[in-house]
């Protein structure tokens, strides 16, 4: 791609990568993560390789180059791969073309998906004849990619040995679990290997590659911590195992999308020096969600995916005391179809306190991140987080529990200067104790709710910090591999 051979060539292999598709943080991360590499290195060529998904292939395609095809060995069966690639942003990017593994409704949830991620990693290692170079470090996410430092260690340990591999956990309730019978045959791997990857009597794929990666890391330096002691659903062994090679490393947002001077989907643009202007935002969010406007009652928002370990549960528990209070609450997020239901029913309860949209839209979380007043974020746990985050870029207050990277990024302000709510104990009274103490802070007292807007608008949760830690872990191994 004339590149200089010069440089440190690092691969990230993705299941999924804004701008093209994003189910979540990690699409969200592993975007931003690249970008934000390419921008503060030159010397750093970054690379990327994600299916070719149905969900963006039409609008994207024709700005694609078609590099070639050729045949993938899984286990017994002879595949088909073709290889489109496309530059951006100073990033390269390739995309793997397999109509049967990836022209489907969704990325995830098929019967297969344990075929299809292997085919998926097995094709990074024909990427390279392709596409004419070979990476001096392997970066891969999740356990849709665990395979990846697996077959490293394994399959082409021999013709690849010189590529080190750096694995990131995003969220270790995920982690890719099989039953061992299916080793060979799916994942193409000997009976006499099986021990990298069984774990409690199945195949977990993410056990494979804590232990075949060089480095580890997590989204924070928190939840490095908690999954080692009680937080690793049921793999904290095998991180404490590997904690030598284990760092946190917290994310950052993309400051450029989320900007509330530029965003295009806001009522108004401000900035910390026209933070009255964020009112605008407010009044037509709640027109929006059909709700009286009440410029000095609460605001309260969340946004979020509706499973227990967001706290979402928590919520409910207090949601018949929190509507006494004078606050309005709306909701955007889909998930568990029981929290989904008493959301929507909260909604026709109280059409003048309660705003729900049962729906996965970034225009309107913009608008809500723009238009609230506080954001809540009670979560169980949480490896990082970036509504937290985004909130604070907008002026608007996280609540949040201390856990992961919702700790390592909110600072209480009742214990000094802070950029938000933190609380500790899992517990819906204490959760309740502490937004009564945000709404007396925000009724009573408005010029240093102002100055705590600001305290939040002035973080810096760009992602450049980050990307020097990575930088340095990319620096440290890829110069050990050219020894």
């Amino acid at each position: 791609m004339g590149k200089s051979s010069k440089k440190l060539i690092v691969l990230n292999v993705v299941s999924e990568v804004v701008p093209f598709i994003s189910t979540g943080g990690m699409g969200q991360v592993a975007g931003a993560l690249t970008t934000a590499l390419a921008d503060n290195d030159p010397e750093l060529d970054v690379r990327i390789v994600a299916p070719l998904y149905a969900q963006f292939r039409d609008k994207y395609e024709p700005q694609m180059k078609f590099l070639g095809e050729t045949t993938v060995k899984l286990a017994w069966r002879d595949i088909y791969c073709g290889i489109f690639v496309l530059e951006q942003n100073g990033v390269t990017y390739y995309f793997v073309d397999n109509l049967f593994y990836f022209g489907r409704e969704d990325a995830y949830g098929y019967y297969d998906d344990g075929e299809r991620f292997a085919y998926f990693s097995k094709v990074v290692f024909s990427l390279f004849d392709l596409a004419g170079f070979t990476p001096d470090i392997i970066h891969a996410h999740d356990w849709q990619s665990a395979l990846v430092p697996i077959y490293l260690k394994t399959r082409f340990k021999k013709t690849h040995s010189g590529i080190k591999s750096v694995f990131t956990i995003h969220n270790l309730e995920y982690q890719g679990k099989y039953p061992l019978d299916i080793l060979t045959d799916v994942f193409d791997l000997w009976y006499e290997e099986a021990g990298l990857v069984e774990y409690d009597g199945c195949i977990n794929l993410l056990k494979g590659a804590i232990v075949c990666a060089d480095k580890l890391t997590t989204v924070s330096p928190s939840y490095a911590q908690e999954v080692q002691s009680g937080h690793g659903y049921g793999l904290d062994p095998i991180l404490v195992e590997n904690a030598y090679k284990l760092s946190g490393i917290i994310n950052g947002i993309d400051t450029k999308a989320y900007d509330p001077e530029t965003d295009a989907s806001i009522a108004k643009n401000y900035s910390i020096d026209t933070i009255g202007d964020k009112a605008a935002n407010k009044e037509r969010l709640q027109s929006l969600f059909n709700l009286p406007s009440s410029p000095r009652s609460m605001l309260i928002c969340v946004v979020s995916r509706l499973v227990t370990h967001k706290g979402i549960d928590l919520i409910t528990y207090i949601m018949d005391s929190l509507l006494k209070l004078d606050v309005q609450f709306l909701l955007l997020g889909t998930g568990d179809h029981d929290f989904e239901l008493f959301f929507e029913e909260k909604a026709l309860q109280h059409t003048d306190k309660v705003g729900v949209s049962i729906a996965f839209n970034p225009e309107i979380a913009s608008m809500i991140y723009a238009g609230a007043d506080v954001m809540l974020m009670p979560s169980r746990s949480e490896p990082c987080g970036l509504a937290q985050m985004i909130a604070c870029r907008y002026g608007t207050i996280p609540i949040v529990r201390k856990t992961g990277g919702l700790g390592d990024t909110i600072r209480d302000c009742r214990t000094g200067i802070g950029n938000g709510f933190v609380f500790e104990d899992y517990n819906a009274v204490v959760l309740f104790d502490t937004i009564t103490q945000a709404l007396n802070l925000y009724s009573q007292h408005e010029d240093d709710w102002v100055n705590l807007m600001r305290e939040a608008m002035k973080c810096n949760f760009s992602w450049d910090t980050s990307a020097k830690e990575y930088n340095r872990l990319y620096r440290e191994i890829g110069a050990r591999s050219k020894e």
